[in-house]
C-alpha cells in the first residue's frame, strides 16, 4: 500500500543506501527525505567543511575555490573575491533550453544530489543540506531545463537552476504555480543560501540530473516488462496460440534467469495453458512464440542495471572531493556519467524491442489471414453495418509510427562524446542525453502497450463470441475485467484518444499489480 508522505517514515540521509524505489517514492511524495540526526553523519558533513576553511586560511590552492573553472584552473581569484565565485558559476550556467522537468523528476534530482553530497566528501555545510531537504519539505521545486548538459563535468546546466534557487534566483514550481524563487522562499519561512567556497561546485559537479532520471527510467521500464508479458498471454488467448512454447523444460534447456521467469509467468497467466490442443498450428509466429526470448532481455539485464544506477546514485560524484579524514583535496572525474549513460543506452534498446513485439502481435491480431478466426481489424460491428466500420485499422497505423519512433531513439548518446569548453572537458558521457531518449523511448513503448491494452479486450472479446472459453488465470482475468468495465467493445468507430490518455495514466501509476516476483 502506498501511504502519504505524512503517513510514510521518513528516509534518513546518511544512515541507507537509497534503493531506485526510494527516489521514486521521494518523486512521488510517498516518503520524505531527511537528514540523520546522529552526530556522526553531521560530523562527518562539517569535517569536510572545516578542513576548506583551513586550507584557505593557510593559502591553499584548491580547484573552483580558489581557482577559475574548468580551462580557466590556473586563473587564481584574489581572496576578496573568493565569495563571488560559486554565484558565477550558477549565474554563468544559466543557459538551459527545453522542457523544463516536471515535478516528479525535479523531486528526484533533489534526492540524487543530497544522496551524493551527504557522504562528506564534496565539502559542504550542514546549511546547504538543510536548505535541499526544506525544498523538498515545501515542494519548491527549481525550473529545471532538460536540455544543456553533456554528462560531464557532470549535470552543470540544469543543476545550476538548483543552486539558484537555494539563493533565491530564478523561478520555481510551488503550489501549482511558477514565481520566482525569493517570493517562495520567504512564503514557507526560509532565507536564501549565500554559497560557501566549493558549495556552488557540489550542488552543480554531478551527475544528479542524469540518475535521478535513470532511476525513474528503471522504475517504469520495469513494469513495461510485467505489462508486456501480461498482454503477451493475452495475445495468445485472443489469437488462440500455442501455450505450450512456454513450457518449463523447454526453458530450462536455456536457462537465462530472466528469460525463464517471463515464461513462468506466461504459463501462471495462461492457467499452464492447453497442452495437446493445438496440433493444427505446431508454432506461432515469433512474437507470441519468442516473446520470453525478448521480454527476457529486460528482464535479465534490469538487476545489473539497477546495481550501475544505485551505485551511482550512493556515490561522492562531484570534483575536487575532500578526504574528511586528514583534509586532503583529491582532484578526479568523478562527475564523469559514463555508467549511467550505458545504462540508459542499454535500457532504452531493450524497451524499444517491447515496443516492436507488441506492435507485431497486434498485426497479428487486426490481419483476418493471421489471426485464427478474429474479424479483420478487430471490429465488433456484425451485420450491413460492418462495411462501414473499421475497428482498430488507425490504431495500429499509430503503434506502428510510435514504434518506429522509439526503435529511431535507439542509437547510442554515449558514443557522440564532444570536445567542450577549451577541450578541457574533451571526453564527455552525454549520460543525460541518454536518460533523456530512455525517458522518450519509454514513454512511446507506454503508448504502445496502452493501445495494446484496447486491444486485448477487444480481441479476447471477440474470440469469446466465436465460443471460445476464457483461458486466463485469474489475476489476469481480472485485470481483464477491469478493462471491459472501462473500455467499451469497439463495434461502432469512436475516437479513442480520451481511453488511450487514461489507459497511458493508468501504466504511469501502475494500476494493476503484475506478479509477485
Amino acid at each position: 500500500m502506498n501511504l502519504p508522505e505524512s503517513e510514510s517514515p521518513p528516509l534518513l540521509l546518511g544512515e541507507l543506501h537509497l534503493r531506485i524505489e526510494d527516489v521514486v517514492a521521494v518523486a512521488q511524495r510517498r516518503r520524505a527525505l531527511v537528514l540523520s540526526p546522529r552526530d556522526e553523519v553531521r560530523a562527518r558533513i562539517a569535517l569536510g567543511a572545516e578542513h576548506l576553511e583551513r586550507l584557505l586560511r593557510e593559502d591553499g590552492v584548491i580547484y573552483g575555490v580558489t581557482t577559475g573553472y574548468g580551462d580557466s584552473c590556473t586563473v587564481e581569484i584574489p581572496p576578496d573575491l573568493l565569495a563571488e565565485l560559486p554565484h558565477h558559476l550558477y549565474a554563468y550556467h544559466g543557459c538551459g533550453l527545453g522542457r523544463f522537468l516536471d515535478a516528479g523528476e525535479t523531486r528526484a534530482v533533489l534526492a540524487a544530489r543530497l544522496a551524493s553530497l551527504v557522504h562528506g566528501y564534496s565539502g559542504v555545510s550542514l546549511a546547504l543540506l538543510e536548505g535541499l531537504v526544506a525544498l523538498l519539505r515545501h515542494d519548491i521545486l527549481p525550473r529545471i531545463p532538460a536540455e544543456g548538459s553533456v554528462g560531464a563535468s557532470g549535470d552543470l546546466t540544469p543543476l545550476s537552476y538548483v543552486a539558484a534557487a537555494l539563493c533565491g534566483e530564478r523561478e520555481v514550481l510551488h503550489r501549482g504555480r511558477v514565481r520566482p524563487a525569493a517570493d517562495a522562499l520567504a512564503e514557507c519561512g526560509l532565507m536564501p543560501l549565500r554559497l560557501r567556497p566549493k558549495e556552488g561546485l557540489a550542488i552543480m559537479n554531478g551527475t544528479a540530473v542524469m540518475t535521478a532520471l535513470a532511476c525513474l527510467a528503471w522504475a517504469r521500464a520495469d513494469y513495461l516488462c510485467r505489462l508486456t508479458t501480461r498482454l503477451t498471454a493475452c495475445a495468445v488467448v485472443a489469437s488462440a496460440g500455442n501455450a505450450c512454447h512456454f513450457d518449463q523444460t523447454l526453458f530450462d534447456a536455456k536457462p537465462h534467469p530472466g528469460q525463464a521467469r517471463i515464461a513462468a509467468r506466461l504459463r501462471q497467466d495462461l492457467g499452464g495453458g492447453a497442452q495437446g490442443r493445438h496440433q493444427s498450428r505446431l508454432q506461432d509466429r515469433y512474437s507470441l512464440r519468442c516473446a520470453p526470448h525478448v521480454i527476457g532481455v529486460l528482464e535479465d539485464a534490469l538487476p545489473f542495471l539497477r546495481q550501475l544506477i544505485e551505485t551511482e546514485l550512493n556515490s561522492a560524484n562531484d570534483n575536487p572531493l575532500v578526504d574528511p579524514t586528514d583534509g586532503r583535496i583529491l582532484h578526479g572525474g568523478h562527475f564523469y556519467g559514463g555508467h549511467i549513460a550505458f545504462a540508459m543506452d542499454a535500457m532504452k534498446t531493450a524497451v524499444a524491442n517491447l515496443a516492436d513485439l507488441m506492435d507485431r502481435q497486434l498485426a497479428l491480431l487486426v490481419d483476418a489471414r493471421y489471426s485464427h478466426g478474429l474479424p479483420a481489424n478487430l471490429s465488433g460491428a456484425v451485420g450491413p453495418r460492418a462495411a462501414i466500420n473499421h475497428g482498430l485499422k488507425a490504431l495500429q497505423i499509430s503503434v506502428s509510427a510510435w514504434t518506429a519512433e522509439a526503435l529511431k531513439q535507439t542509437m547510442p548518446a554515449s558514443v557522440f562524446s564532444r570536445s567542450t569548453e577549451c577541450h578541457n572537458q574533451d571526453k564527455v558521457s552525454m549520460g543525460t542525453i541518454a536518460a533523456r531518449d530512455c525517458l522518450r523511448v519509454i514513454e512511446l513503448t507506454e503508448q504502445v502497450a496502452a493501445a495494446m491494452l484496447i486491444a486485448a479486450r477487444q480481441g479476447i472479446a471477440l474470440r469469446q463470441r466465436l465460443g471460445a472459453s476464457s483461458r486466463l488465470a485469474p489475476a489476469a482475468e481480472a485485470m481483464l475485467s477491469d478493462l471491459s468495465e472501462r473500455i467499451r467493445l469497439v463495434e461502432e468507430d469512436r475516437a479513442l484518444d480520451a481511453e488511450l490518455h487514461q489507459l497511458v495514466d493508468d501504466i504511469r501509476s501502475a494500476r494493476w499489480g503484475l506478479y509477485e516476483h
